[in-house]
């Protein structure tokens, strides 16, 4: 719990949401996190959601869950009735899903544009050159409530250069949220305007699975 209270502190002092990211964590390992008082948490997939939250918000209805692992389009309700928040939109045609899909079931989440900062080919998300094309679709021609970005900036790159980029984007396209900084680098992150920290690794340690 030290570091749960500490990195609280740090994102509190830089504006910053921190948002513990348990994929992979068993029950026993979230509880206490629980317990603390952390409602905010950041999952890959799906399924493993559907299987490990429901019980959990029985019990902490405030609970936030964001989706932050790529999604499918046939997994798409289901996303939207588990999330709170989707941050990986990465495609038109996921966009176009989502904006059916939360029509149909008459529900409407917040979403993020996922981008590949490095532009890397390993990695899902929307490049830096197309990305104003595609925010500009969703919000506008689509009309999805895109409220923030999301990226990853390449690893063991100096990171800011990547982070600036994004916040530079979020702000001409007057989006309020930037989902950057993880444990190794949420400290650059937060000083370059992240909104949203997510954070595994320093609060659970190693995933078990």
């Amino acid at each position: 719990m030290d570091n749960w209270k500490s990195l609280k502190a740090e994102c509190k002092l830089g504006n910053a949401q921190l948002m513990a990211v348990s994929k992979g964590q068993p029950t026993e390992r979230i509880l206490p996190l629980l317990k603390a008082g952390q409602i905010l948490f950041g999952e890959n997939r799906v399924q493993e959601v559907f299987h490990k939250w429901p019980s959990l918000k029985q019990d902490y209805p405030e609970i936030k869950l964001h989706l932050i692992g790529p999604l499918q389009t046939n997994k798409v309700e289901k996303a939207i009735r588990l999330f709170d928040c989707i941050q990986s939109v990465d495609r038109i045609h996921l966009a176009q899903t989502l904006k059916q899909e939360m029509s149909r079931l008459n529900i409407n989440i917040p979403l993020m544009i996922q981008l590949n900062l490095g532009d890397e080919p390993q990695k899902s998300g929307v490049s830096l050159s197309k990305a104003d094309d595609f925010i500009s679709h969703c919000k506008y021609e689509l009309k999805l409530p895109i409220i923030g970005l999301m990226g990853i900036p390449p690893f063991k790159e100096n990171p800011v250069p990547y982070f600036k980029d994004l916040v530079t984007l979020a702000n001409r396209h007057d989006l309020p949220e930037r989902s950057i900084g993880m444990s190794l680098d949420y400290k650059e992150a937060i000083q370059c305007g992240s909104t949203l920290v997510r954070i595994g690794t320093a609060l659970f340690g190693s995933r078990l699975q």
